[in-house]
C-alpha cells in the first residue's frame, strides 16, 4: 500500500526538496534540484527504490509533528513507552553552493532512553542505478560513500551495516542526548565535501527562513494558512535561478491506477505568474524581480518560439518519456519526466504574464532595459495568433479549441498593453493593441456566451471552472449577470461532493481515458467569487473546509478525494496554493467593505 500523499511533509533548501513521511521515511529526494534524478524514489514505488527511514525500533511508537516556526524544519515527536524523542528533519539553505545538497536528521532525546532504526537504500537515476558503497571513517566519525555515475552522496553520524543493497543501523539516546545524521549530495567527479558545521549552518537556516517570513503581514482569520502557503511557494522557487516550479513531485496520478500522472517539477508560465502575483500581493517585490529577470532569460530570442513551460533555468527541452524502473504511486504508471505539455499553444500564457506583470509595475517594480522589449514582443506575437485554436489552461491534449478562458487572457494581455502605454508612459502600438482588445471582446461576448452564461469553448454549452478567473483579470464584474448564471451553472454540473471539478471528463475534451477528482484551485476560486458578490457565509464555509484538507503542516496537493477523504496528485502543489492566498485575501477585502 503507497503511503497517503497527506502523510507526507517537506523539507527544502529552495533549490530541492525531500519528502519525509509521518513514518519518518524520506520517500522521494531528487538532488541538486527539483527536475533531478532520484535517490529516493519509494513514492513513486515502495523501500526498494530508495528510501531512508528514522523511526524508534517500538512499532507501537505514536508521532507528531509541526515545523518549526516560518521554517521548513521538521520536528517530529516520538512517544514510546520507554521515553520520549525528538527528530528534526531539515536541509541548510544558506550558502553557494550549487554542487552539494544536504540533508540533516537530528536525534534528540527528551526523557527516558528511546532506540531508534535506520534503514538505508539507496537507489540513484530513477532506480537505474545501484551505487557502489563504502565505508570509512573512525568507529566515532563513521562515513558511508556511494556512487553510481555522476551522482555520490556520503552519509555521516552513525554507523551502518550493510545488508546486501540495504545498510541498517541502531541509535538510542537518552534524555538530554543528541546524535547528528546527515547524507551530503556531490557531483561524483569531484572531491567529498567537508561535514557541515551543524550549529552555523542549523541558525543561518533558520534565520534566512524566519527573514524572508518576517514580510507576511497578519491577515485574519487565516493567517496561519497563508503563511504556510507563502512559504511553500517560496520554497518551490529555485533560489538560484528564480525560476518557480509548479510542484516538487511527478507523476502522483490524478487517477489512482490510471494514466493521469504528470511530471511538475517545471516552470509553467502561467502557474508562476500566478504565484508571483500572490507574492506580490504580501509585499514580496523581491521576488518580483527575481522571476522576472528569469522570465527575460527564458523567452530571449524570436517570441514565436516561445514555451509555455521551460527548465527551472529556462531549459527549453522537456520531452516527455517513461520510467519503467519505477512501477507509480499506488500502481499508476506510467511514471512520467519530462512534459509534452512544453510544445502546446496556450494562448492563456501571454495574458497571465502580462497581467503579472503590470501588476509588479503597479507595486514600484522599475523595468529593466530588457523587460518591457520581451513584453512589447510577446504582443507582437500574440497579435499573430489572434485566429488561432489552443490547447487551454488544462493543457488538453485533445483537438485544440477557442476557450473562452484563453481568449479573455488574450483580452487582458492587451488591455496590460494599453495600460502600460497610457498609465506609465511606456513607448508600444496602442492604437494596435487596443484594436486587438476590442476585437477580442466582440469575439467573446459573442461566441464565447450561451443562455446568457459564458461557456467553455466556442462550440459547446459545457463550462469549466476556469471560467471562475474572467472576473479575477477586470473583464467583467464579479455580479455580472453572465457570471452569475456561469456560477449557477458550474455549481449545478461541476460540483462533486460540494467540491468543484475542472470540467466534466466524460464530455472528451481532454482526449484522455478516466476521470479526476476535484481540484482544489477550482474550489479556491469559487470563495473568491462567492466573496466579490456577497456569499459571504458561503465562501467562509467552503474556505474552511478547503482548509480543513490541508494536512497536519500546511501541505495541499493538487486534487482530493471527498469519497476517499484523501490528497490526491502532485504535491505540494503551488496552483492550490495560491489559490488558498487569493481566497483568503477575497474573504478579508469583503470582511473590510463589510465594516
Amino acid at each position: 500500500m503507497s503511503v497517503p500523499i497527506e502523510d507526507y511533509a517537506l523539507l527544502s533548501d529552495c533549490r530541492t526538496a525531500a519528502l519525509v513521511s509521518r513514518e519518518g521515511s524520506i520517500d522521494w529526494f531528487c538532488p541538486p534540484r527539483l527536475d533531478a534524478p532520484s535517490v529516493f524514489g519509494a513514492l513513486l514505488g515502495d523501500a526498494e527504490h530508495g528510501c531512508w527511514s528514522l523511526r524508534p525500533a517500538d512499532p507501537d511508537a505514536a508521532a507528531t509533528r509541526r515545523y518549526d516556526g516560518d521554517t521548513f524544519t521538521l520536528v517530529t515527536r516520538w512517544e514510546t513507552d520507554d521515553g520520549v524523542a525528538e527528530v528534526r528533519d531539515w536541509m541548510p539553505v544558506a550558502g553557494d553552493r550549487p554542487d552539494r545538497t544536504d540533508i540533516v536528521r537530528e536525534i534528540i532525546g527528551v526523557s527516558g532512553r528511546v532506540e531508534f532504526a535506520q534503514e538505508l537504500r539507496l537507489r540513484f537515476d530513477y532506480a537505474r542505478a545501484l551505487p557502489w558503497v563504502h565505508q570509512s571513517g573512525t568507529a566515532d566519525a563513521p562515513e558511508l560513500t556511494a556512487v553510481a555515475g555522476p551522482d555520490a552522496v556520503v552519509v555521516r553520524g552513525a554507523p551502518l551495516r550493510p545488508h546486501g543493497h540495504l545498510h541498517t543501523g541502531a541509535i538510542a539516546v537518552a534524555s538530554g542526548e543528541r546524535v547528528a545524521l546527515t547524507l551530503t549530495w556531490h557531483p561524483s567527479f569531484l572531491p567529498v565535501p567537508d561535514g557541515l558545521d551543524l550549529s552555523v549552518a542549523d541558525l543561518r537556516t533558520r534565520d534566512w527562513w524566519q527573514e524572508w517570513a518576517a514580510g507576511i503581514a497578519p491577515d485574519g482569520p487565516d493567517d496561519a494558512a497563508v503563511r504556510r502557503s507563502l512559504l511553500i511557494l517560496r520554497a518551490l522557487t529555485n533560489r538560484d535561478t528564480g525560476g518557480i516550479a509548479a510542484a516538487a513531485t511527478t507523476s502522483l496520478p490524478e487517477d489512482f491506477g490510471g494514466e493521469r500522472n504528470w511530471d511538475y517539477r517545471y516552470v509553467w508560465l502561467r502557474d508562476a505568474a500566478l504565484t508571483l502575483e500572490a507574492l506580490l500581493d504580501h509585499g514580496m517585490i523581491d521576488a518580483a524581480w527575481h522571476w522576472r529577470d528569469w522570465l527575460v532569460r527564458a523567452v530571449a530570442g524570436d517570441p514565436a518560439d516561445a514555451q509555455i513551460m521551460y527548465g527551472l533555468a529556462g531549459e527549453r527541452e522537456l520531452a516527455e518519456h517513461t520510467l519503467p524502473s519505477l512501477p507509480g504511486y499506488a500502481a499508476s504508471a506510467p511514471v512520467r519526466v519530462g512534459n509534452g505539455a512544453s510544445g502546446q499553444y496556450q494562448a492563456d500564457v501571454v495574458g497571465e504574464v502580462m497581467v503579472t506583470l503590470s501588476a509588479a509595475r503597479r507595486a514600484g517594480l522599475a523595468e529593466s532595459h530588457r523587460s518591457w522589449a520581451v513584453e512589447r514582443a510577446l504582443l507582437k506575437h500574440a497579435e499573430t495568433q489572434l485566429d488561432r485554436p489552443d490547447n487551454g489552461l488544462w493543457e488538453i491534449r485533445g483537438e485544440p479549441r477557442m476557450f473562452t478562458h484563453s481568449r479573455v487572457m488574450m483580452w487582458a494581455a492587451f488591455d496590460r498593453g494599453v495600460r502600460a502605454v497610457e498609465d506609465f508612459g511606456l513607448r508600444g502600438h496602442e492604437d494596435r493593441w487596443r484594436a486587438a482588445r476590442d476585437r477580442l471582446r466582440a469575439e467573446i461576448d459573442a461566441h464565447g456566451v450561451r443562455g446568457g452564461a459564458f461557456v467553455q469553448h466556442a462550440d459547446t454549452d459545457e463550462v469549466d471552472a476556469s471560467l471562475l478567473l474572467i472576473p479575477q483579470v477586470g473583464y467583467c464584474a464579479a455580479d455580472d449577470p453572465r457570471m452569475l448564471a456561469t456560477v449557477d451553472r458550474i455549481e449545478k454540473t461541476l460540483m462533486r461532493d460540494g467540491l468543484l471539478l475542472r470540467y466534466r471528463t466524460s464530455s472528451g475534451v481532454d482526449g484522455l481515458a478516466g476521470a479526476e477528482h476535484p481540484f482544489l484551485a477550482c474550489s479556491f476560486w469559487l470563495v473568491e467569487q462567492y466573496a466579490a458578490t456577497g456569499r459571504l457565509a458561503e465562501a467562509r464555509e467552503l474556505m474552511d473546509r478547503l482548509c480543513a484538507f490541508r494536512n497536519d503542516v500546511g501541505m495541499l496537493s493538487e486534487e482530493y478525494d471527498p469519497v476517499g477523504m484523501r490528497q490526491v496528485g502532485n504535491t505540494p502543489q503551488a496552483f492550490s496554493h495560491l489559490a488558498l492566498v487569493r481566497a483568503a485575501d477575497a474573504l478579508a477585502a469583503a470582511a473590510q467593505r463589510g465594516r
